[in-house]
């Protein structure tokens, strides 16, 4: 019998491709913030420090850091689909130790686990990129946004709610979407022909320091980049250390910072959902980027000194349409700095950066909690917010490189 090739993107309709590549980051996401506000109460219980529960979380954006590109790289030579199901499977059996944990170091190996094979949406970024024709693809992201947003919308919630009652349930709920998610893309998604390269798959290797610096020299790119790293400081300070934080200033658990996670994933689907395209169209991509970094700053500077909690209920609003603009708004502007060529390398440069900051900030967030210096903890985040602010200053509107 004759094994036909994978369908390219022009033999396969669009729509059937996008949702389960929908399905499969949706459930993803769901299963990872199902972990998100129970990993510092989690740690906690089995008698970790605030800086540990740093360390914690350090330890799975490192291993990301290291195991990202070689997944990327494996895909590329031996197809997506087979090294996505890899990860999954990875992610699956993280979640399964880590519900299954009852010393610290089973929670460092969970970590360590889904870290080392984290790979699902970059992963499925690239399978949209081969099965998309170049004019097509912003649309086609739009889907993991919205995928994401909806995501972080349920799976805190959930993980509030299940908290509750015990906190092995929640990571046996996302392993149990883990492994919904792992069905999916074995019987739904089909294996996709990479397309004609054009320069949107080439990688950066780890310590290829020459490569990256060349990007930082160009003198519209590098302050676009400065700002999205201080984003990404910014963002993973505030995500890291706030489980902590709320605990100690307002005396919530799990439940509750699940269920402030929800609102702020409920403000990324209104962000996503229509509201951004509309405030570009307005206002433009630097200036909301400059309002992004203006709302957090004001939001973590507030919540420095907030006790109430209808306070902290705003401050906790500017903080997330702060940070709900400035991603993809900051995005764009990288993309759009440079060639079409070289749009795959910036954006692999971008992760680069997302995973260095995700290393460092919760080390810092750990070590200024664990002292009791909220207020510094918050303050720190809102001068990297603000340090933003100020390198986003207007500018002259540059033609795009893509043009």
């Amino acid at each position: 019998m004759v094994k036909c090739p994978p369908m390219t993107p022009e033999k396969r309709p669009l729509k059937k491709v996008l949702l389960p590549i929908f399905l499969i980051v949706a459930v993803d996401i769901m299963g990872m913030t199902i972990v998100l506000p129970l990993l510092p109460f989690y740690a906690e219980r089995f008698g970790a420090t605030p800086q540990v529960v740093g360390l914690l979380v350090t330890t799975y954006a490192l291993c990301q850091l290291i195991a990202g590109p070689l997944l990327g790289r494996l895909s590329d030579r031996h197809g997506r689909k087979p090294w996505l199901i890899v990860s999954q499977i990875g992610t699956f059996i993280g979640l399964l130790v880590l519900g299954g944990a009852r010393t610290l170091a089973w929670l460092f190996f969970s970590r360590f686990l889904d870290g080392i094979t984290a790979g699902n949406l970059s992963l499925a970024q690239a399978y949209i990129s081969d099965v998309t024709e170049p004019e097509d693809r912003a649309k086609s992201f739009g889907v993991i946004g919205i995928a994401f947003g909806l995501g972080f919308l349920i799976g805190p919630a959930l993980s509030g709610f299940l908290a509750q009652y015990d906190y092995s349930y929640p990571a046996w709920a996302a392993a149990a979407l883990s492994l919904t998610s792992i069905f999916c893309t074995w019987t739904l998604l089909p294996e996709a022909a990479p397309v004609d390269d054009d320069g949107s798959g080439k990688r950066l290797n780890l310590l290829d320091w020459s490569a990256y610096a060349e990007y930082f020299r160009r003198a519209e790119l590098a302050p676009l980049l400065a700002q999205f790293f201080l984003f990404c400081l910014m963002f993973s300070m505030f995500i890291s250390g706030f489980a902590l934080f709320a605990e100690r200033r307002f005396a919530f658990g799990p439940r509750e910072v699940g269920y402030l996670y929800a609102y702020s994933g409920l403000l990324g689907v209104v962000i996503q959902g229509g509201l951004l395209g509309r405030l570009v169209k307005r206002f433009g991509e630097r200036a909301l980027a400059r309002a992004g970094f203006a709302c957090a700053a004001a939001g973590l500077a507030g919540l420095a000194f907030t006790s109430p909690v209808p306070a902290l209920i705003l401050v906790f609003t500017a903080t997330s349409f702060g940070t709900g603009v400035l991603r993809p708004a900051l995005t764009s502007l990288v993309t759009r700095a440079v060639g079409r060529k070289e749009q795959g390398v910036v954006l692999g440069l971008t992760q680069t950066l997302n995973s260095t900051a995700s290393i460092l900030s919760p080390l810092i967030a750990g070590f200024l909690i664990g002292r009791g210096e909220l207020a510094a903890w918050a303050l720190a985040a809102a001068a990297l917010s603000a340090l933003g602010f100020a390198l986003a200053a207007p500018a002259k509107p540059a033609q795009s490189a893509a043009a």
